[in-house]
């Protein structure tokens, strides 16, 4: 039984004088049953991760993880609202469960040997991007991203790259839509071991969050004009250069980034490392 220990919010000014109804503070020890009571998501408590505000990582049965705020009155323990509090800290922090990805960090980690696959993105910022969020992992898997400076020469570039039983590639596609450029150029490659993945936005850095750059949503930017030289002066932010090193170090997790490229990403790095084409 989790040790519990209520804290009383004072008294409502505004209910007759009775006092408020206490919400009980559950030490979050390992192993813990928690339910999210906003997204339905139910797990037992297996980490932490520190942040502007401290999350507690659940894993449901089927070993689906998930971060949550630790916020007052959060959650439900045993059908009932809780506030989830950290266990006494140890002399040395621990290091977050997991990985900036949201996949479980592995301690002492010595980077595999690379892989024959590849994941390939169309360019540089697309690939300190995936760095960013995803490096903990690529190193895990043992597997290299690679920029190639545009898609126009993709169904070249793969019949040279030549793949096989253990030789697959994943392609990122900025503004992957129907009808767009970059579809048709897709279309062309017939391969069962290529898969290419996209996401809606004209450039990588749109799918970053805006709130996570701290802007309240991405320009406008005209016809013909470049579309990091026209955000850049729209918000004042210098050359590119120094625009994307504000974009880059706003981004700290997966949460900063759109649902579109993290899902396009998982599917990529699931692709390339599938032990059943070894």
């Amino acid at each position: 039984m989790a040790a519990v220990r209520t804290h009383d919010y004072g008294r409502d000014v505004l209910s007759s004088g009775k006092p408020r109804k206490q919400i009980p503070e559950v030490v979050a020890e390992p192993g813990l049953v928690a339910e999210d009571p906003a997204s339905g998501f139910c797990g037992a408590v297996v980490g932490f991760e520190k942040g502007a505000v401290a999350s507690v990582v659940l894993e449901d049965r089927h070993g689906r993880r998930r971060l949550f705020p630790l916020v007052p009155a959060g959650f439900l323990v045993e059908g009932r609202p809780v506030t989830l509090v950290r266990p006494a800290q140890a002399a040395a922090p621990a290091r977050p469960a997991v990985s900036a990805s949201g996949s479980v960090r592995v301690e002492g980690l010595r980077a595999r040997t690379a892989r024959e696959s590849r994941i390939w993105v169309e360019g540089v910022h697309d690939a300190e991007l995936v760095e960013r969020v995803w490096g903990h992992d690529l190193r895990v898997e043992g597997v290299v991203v690679e920029p190639l400076d545009g898609v126009d020469r993709l169904a070249e570039r793969v019949e040279e790259f030549g793949t096989g039983p253990g030789r697959r590639l994943g392609v990122l596609v900025d503004h992957l839509v129907d009808g767009s450029k970059e579809s048709r150029i897709v279309a062309a490659v017939r391969d069962e071991r290529v898969l290419v993945t996209g996401h809606p936005y004209v450039d990588i850095w749109q799918a970053v969050k805006p709130a996570a750059v701290g802007i309240p949503a991405w320009p406008p930017v005209p016809r013909g004009v470049s579309w990091k030289d026209g955000v850049c002066a729209a918000l004042g932010w210098g050359d590119p250069a120094d625009g994307w090193r504000r974009v880059r170090a706003a981004v700290t997790g997966f949460r900063d980034l759109e649902p579109q490229l993290v899902g396009a990403v998982e599917r990529l790095i699931d692709f390339v490392t599938d032990p059943d084409d070894d």
